[in-house]
């Protein structure tokens, strides 16, 4: 018995840390535009589009996770909405909302670099 759980639990850490490596991203929403910038200048169509990709990717992602919230704010009684709960998760979904524009910043500057070497910006749309 006590070995089966150390192999469950075993077995689960593994599990953890391949999603977590698999999850890795590349979009940076703190990475400084003018770093953004100047590696968006040294970089071929291809490379551009990966990291549009990559960005566009962490947006959509945390569209998602506003749309949970605000799903779970709209479960919230109206006499409730002044209430702790209901201010936790505004404060989520603007924090939320505040990383997706630094990340949609950094989108522009590969995506119009992109578009500066000709490269196809169509799958990029949001």
């Amino acid at each position: 018995m006590r070995t089966v759980k150390g192999m469950t639990i075993c077995a689960l850490l593994a599990l953890c840390s391949l999603v977590l490596l698999g999850c890795s991203s590349k979009a940076d929403e703190n990475k400084p535009i003018s770093e953004v910038k100047a590696e968006a200048e040294k970089m071929d169509a291809s490379q551009l589009q990966a990291m549009a990709e990559e960005y566009k990717n962490a947006i959509v992602a945390k569209k998602g996770e506003v749309d949970k919230l605000v799903a779970k704010l709209k479960d919230i009684p109206v006499a409730e909405m002044m209430g702790a709960e209901a201010k936790e998760i505004q404060a989520e979904i603007s924090n939320i909302n505040k990383s997706m524009s630094a990340l949609s910043e950094k989108l522009m500057i590969y995506y119009n670099k992109l578009k500066e070497k000709g490269g196809d910006t169509s799958d990029l749309k949001i």
